[in-house]
């Protein structure tokens, strides 16, 4: 059996696989319906083939990845229809998400809310795609605040699919005034210890997320 340095290091490189997979898949430099070579991925990640399948495995999980037998793994595709489901799902659990985060921060996560305060200034002249991922940080950093690991790993779930169906639009969203404006209210109720009004932008975060993108499609 591994000893357990040998079996976090083999943990470390599957995480290592999962996130760069992810990021491949999410921002669709891996393309929708694509069928994934693992060999390619070993190549292109200079990683080997346990940490690879093992991370494609939670990917499949996550629906990021589609198995069929005797077929291969494929990219799954981005159903734009999925967006008024998932915009349901995250206006009712990370609103509740973000009055935790204001109830349960810790001074060190507060002191980390004022850096990301600082950063949404410096990316206000920013374009869309740094928007996304300032938005990536800030929701991580509510998930994580809200100090409750089975809502932070859903969250993350349902966040990238979201994700997803941005990136398909990237180019005829334009949001940037809006969400830099919510981004700075939700940072400032969670450094203020306000949880009803952190819960209440989130709600109309995610809900402006889902207009926007639906007056494009």
């Amino acid at each position: 059996t591994a000893s357990a340095p040998e079996a976090a290091a083999a943990r470390s490189l599957s995480d290592r696989a999962y996130f760069r997979i992810r990021e491949l898949i999410v921002s669709l430099d891996l393309a929708p319906g694509s069928l994934i070579s693992e060999r390619e991925l070993m190549e292109r990640l200079e990683l080997g083939r346990t940490p690879v399948r093992e991370a494609l495995r939670v990917l499949a999980r996550e629906r990021l990845v589609e198995v069929y037998p005797r077929r291969g793994m494929f990219v799954s595709r981005v159903d734009v229809g999925d967006l008024a489901g998932l915009s349901e799902v995250r206006a009712t659990l990370e609103s509740h998400a973000a009055r935790l985060a204001a109830e349960r921060a810790t001074e060190a996560e507060r002191t980390e809310t004022d850096a990301l305060l600082a950063a949404l200034d410096v990316s206000a002249a920013h374009d869309e795609r740094s928007l996304i991922d300032l938005d990536q940080r800030l929701h991580r950093h509510v998930y994580r605040c809200a100090h409750n690991p089975f809502l932070e790993a859903t969250l993350n779930e349902y966040y990238m699919l979201t994700l997803r169906i941005w990136f398909l639009v990237l180019n005829r969203v334009v949001r940037l005034g809006d969400a830099i404006q919510e981004h700075r209210d939700l940072l400032e109720a969670i450094r203020d210890r306000d949880p009803a009004r952190a819960e209440d932008v989130m709600r109309r975060h995610v809900e402006g997320f889902e207009q926007a993108v639906r007056r494009v499609l």
